[in-house]
């Protein structure tokens, strides 16, 4: 319930789909940029690849859970005029457990949202001496607003099927609630005649099952360094939401111009992600990149029905996307004894690439900087927690030529790994008692 007790997000590119895709990983791997594909570290849980899930412990039990606050800051100018929005949310990010089933063979759940939808817009009906709303009506005032989410329950299995490679399988279960409505009110200055307002309400339901596989090659693996390659392949498919649409006059009945139920076609994409992963004792860099192919199953587009400074309405539509991430680790001391910061864990990381969707075909740039660290609770235990920063940028590519909406915003995440093993923390929790 508290994945969608709030707004997560604060945007007008969440009014149409899914909203706004979350970036996928714990706050270690979204520290470095949302690099992890092919990332095998003991002591984590790896949410981007099941084949990563074989890196676990015997006798040991990991719990990984977490938030994040994100501060959203919208800017356009129209017609000479500077309009700026801003929001605040706070919310439950991430919550992951890993257990060993067998000798490098393990299992994971774990629940984190998936997409945000929240977004609160008004708009007034242009001035056009030849447009018979104006000519009979008057001024027209239309407010959107819309809030929900879709949340991804991820049941993982990771094989190592020998010393350099691992396989995975996760079943994805998505499910969630998007909540999208309009008021349309007239406000008459002609004198005559008597307007009702409109409302619109729509409301999305999701609950469907997708699938993904992996895999990781160790190409180098020796005590000193580790080179892995990994893979993953989300199949995606139809979400088929059924959808709850009402549109009611606001007379003293108020009438319902439209109430229907229907299934929408409504598609997660097909996605395709590879990376390498360097590791060192005191470094660990990756680089992936991410490819969502959203057009395959999402074929319809539809008008914005607010004129652009050109006069004519935006035209809005799906369209493939194509992400580069980087990130570096640094722990420069994992077994200094005397100096407790020194066994802190730095991590830097940015990545680059496109919105699902276009507006006019347009296709709205995103980049992102990431900053965290890692604080270790004990000496030689796995236990830690994590601290995480994100400053992300979308549509400055194109808010000054087109009219369009630039956005920037803040993400402040702080996450909590419980590790327990009879080795690392002297909890013997898988251990069998001789006497009682």
């Amino acid at each position: 319930m508290a994945q969608s007790g709030s707004i997560n997000a604060f945007s007008p590119y969440t009014m149409y789909g899914v909203g706004e895709v979350n970036t996928p990983g714990t706050l270690i791997q979204r520290s470095m940029g949302g690099v992890g594909v092919a990332s095998r570290q003991a002591g984590t849980i790896n949410l981007l690849n099941p084949a990563g899930l074989s890196m676990v412990s015997r006798k040991s039990f990991l719990l990984n859970f977490g938030g994040e606050g994100q501060n959203y800051y919208n800017y356009q100018t129209l017609d000479g005029v500077n309009k700026k929005s801003a929001h605040n949310s706070f919310n439950i990010r991430d919550i992951a457990i890993l257990i060993p089933l067998h000798k490098g063979l393990g299992f994971s759940v774990s629940v984190t949202p998936y997409s945000s939808v929240g977004y609160q817009m008004l708009y007034d009906h242009a001035f056009d001496v030849n447009d018979p709303v104006w000519g009979n009506v008057g001024r027209v005032n239309y407010q959107y607003q819309g809030e929900g989410d879709i949340t991804e329950v991820k049941f993982g299995v990771g094989y190592q099927v020998m010393k350099n490679l691992s396989i995975g399988v996760a079943a994805q279960y998505y499910w969630g609630d998007i909540d999208r409505g309009f008021v349309m009110v007239p406000v008459s200055i002609t004198g005559g005649g008597t307007f009702n307002s409109i409302t619109g309400q729509s409301e999305y339901a999701v609950s469907r099952f997708k699938a993904q596989v992996g895999v990781q090659w160790n190409a180098i693996l020796t005590d000193q360094r580790i080179l892995t390659f990994g893979a993953t392949y989300d199949f995606g498919g139809d979400l088929s939401p059924k959808v709850t649409e009402t549109i009611s006059g606001d007379d003293i009945y108020s009438t319902a111009v439209k109430d229907d139920t229907y299934h929408m076609a409504l598609a997660l994409p097909r996605k395709l992600v590879v990376g390498a992963y360097y590791q060192t004792a005191r470094w660990a860099v990756g680089l992936d990149y991410d490819y969502q192919n959203w057009t395959s199953g999402n074929q319809t587009s539809e008008m914005t029905g607010i004129h652009a400074p050109t006069g004519t309405a935006f035209r809005v539509a799906y369209c493939d996307t194509h992400t580069v991430k980087a990130g570096v680790e640094f722990t420069p001391a994992r077994y200094d004894v005397r100096r407790f910061w020194r066994r802190w864990s730095y991590r830097l990381g940015a990545r680059y690439g496109s919105f699902h969707q276009s507006y006019d075909g347009h296709e709205l740039a995103e980049a992102a900087v990431t900053a965290g660290i890692g604080i270790p609770f004990k000496f030689l235990g796995m236990s830690a927690v994590d601290l995480g920063v994100e400053y992300g940028m979308r549509g400055f590519n194109v808010n000054k030529n087109v009219g369009l909406v630039r956005q920037d915003y803040f993400k402040f995440a702080v996450s909590f790994r419980l590790f327990a093993s009879g080795t690392e923390n002297n909890e013997y929790w898988f251990m069998r008692p001789k006497y009682d």
